[in-house]
């Protein structure tokens, strides 16, 4: 089980924050997020939606 999760980026390791959010899609299906770091790469990250009913 992974005890911490954190939003890195992995071209450098910085932590992405708020401010380097670029795009946030929602779907059904969850979210998805694109960082855009200082070192110019881009991190996507992916949260499916976890809805008990369904």
């Amino acid at each position: 089980m992974i005890e911490e999760l954190s939003c890195t980026c992995r071209g450098c390791d910085r932590e992405l924050r708020d401010e380097s959010l670029r795009l946030t899609y929602r779907t059904d299906g969850g979210e998805r997020r694109a960082y855009e770091c200082a070192c110019g790469a881009v991190t996507i990250t992916v949260a499916r939606r976890n809805d008990p009913l369904k």
